[in-house]
């Protein structure tokens, strides 16, 4: 079978492309560090930042476009050297449309100390649904960061994950989503690290975890109108 590209593959370029400005602007990234790629949709095609390239010189034909076996379809470049730990997730986890690695300060911290963030923010119960998990130490180059991504994330709510000793992955339905979960990782990371400083973090209790997460989900923002009947 041939390989043609499509406007919907085009599209996924331009908007994984766009989404690594995000990164930058929320602190999570330095240098060439970090990554988002994006599954587009109803496919098994991946697209993904390309390896070593300057924020500053992405363009969305700069986009790696990859099989969930990573091989590449489209682009000139190399892609992102954490792209076979994004293809294992997207191959063990057919319902996450985007992924997003980054090295952000405070959640690498935790990751460093190979420590779990606990649950003990509003925020965290809304978002993950408890605590954001530790992942297993494992490195870079093959399907083992990304194997350790599945098991940890599996049966967990949580969106993200903190690889010991190396750094943040984040999932979502789609890119955009991912680098939500990523921003917000960072955010709490830093809260629950202050607040370790003035002392003992309070753990919020399970069944009101569960209850700020189920409104979170299903109830905060805007919902659609009820039909007439």
């Amino acid at each position: 079978m041939t390989y043609t590209s499509t406007p919907e593959v085009q599209e996924m370029k331009a908007r994984v492309c766009a989404l690594h400005a995000e990164l930058l602007r929320w602190g999570l990234v330095t240098w060439t560090s970090g990554n988002v790629s994006g599954r587009v949709p109803g496919t098994d095609l991946i697209v993904i930042k390309p390896s070593g390239v300057s924020y500053d010189d992405l363009a969305p034909e700069l986009m790696v476009v990859t099989d969930l076996d990573g091989k590449i379809l489209e682009g000139d470049l190399a892609p992102s050297s954490d792209a076979e730990s994004h293809n294992e997730v997207y191959r063990r986890m057919p319902e996450t449309g985007g992924v997003v690695h980054t090295h952000s300060p405070y959640a690498t911290a935790w990751a460093a100390r190979a420590e779990p963030i606990p649950c003990v923010l509003t925020a965290m119960a809304d978002e993950f649904g408890g605590e954001i998990p530790l992942g297993p130490f494992a490195l870079i180059g093959s399907d083992a960061i990304g194997k350790g991504i599945v098991e940890t994330l599996r049966g967990h709510r949580s969106p993200a994950v903190i690889m010991q000793n190396h750094g943040v992955f984040t999932i979502g339905k789609d890119p955009k989503s991912a680098v939500k979960a990523a921003v917000m990782t960072e955010d709490v990371a830093r809260t629950v690290h202050i607040s370790r400083q003035l002392g003992e973090p309070v753990p919020i209790p399970q069944a009101d975890v569960d209850r700020l997460y189920d409104r979170y989900q299903n109830v905060y923002g805007q919902q659609p109108a009820p039909k007439e009947q």
